[in-house]
């Protein structure tokens, strides 16, 4: 998967926002709580994610996947480029972290979202 598209999807997600963190970091949120951190620049190769406390592990065990920096206490990996991946399980880790991050918002912020 590349950036644009990992983006892309980023963006579908019900409620997604996303903004500009730290200067040169696209922040993708939602109920305004990060889900996905990418580069600003559509050429970034990388993507930051939270993923499941038991998958953390074997994850990062696999080559181009490490802890994210500064991220990695909340389970948190970064992905040195997309395409060590392929499209599906990129797609589905993008799509489990907005889950993940979804449900810890409170029922009423859910229920707000969904609409």
């Amino acid at each position: 998967m590349n950036i644009k598209k990992a983006k892309a999807l980023c963006r579908s997600f019900a409620g997604a926002t996303e903004d500009t963190k730290w200067g040169a970091d696209l922040v993708f949120s939602v109920g305004e709580k990060m889900f996905a951190v990418t580069s600003l620049d559509d050429n970034a190769k990388g993507i930051s994610f939270k993923v499941d406390d038991d998958r953390f592990l074997e994850l990062t065990d696999r080559p181009g996947i490490i802890p994210a920096p500064y991220l990695a206490r909340a389970k948190w990996v970064y992905i040195e480029d997309l395409k060590s991946v392929s499209d599906a399980e990129a797609a589905e880790l993008l799509k489990r972290s907005y889950e993940l991050v979804f449900a810890k918002l409170t029922k009423k912020l859910q229920r707000e979202i969904q609409g």
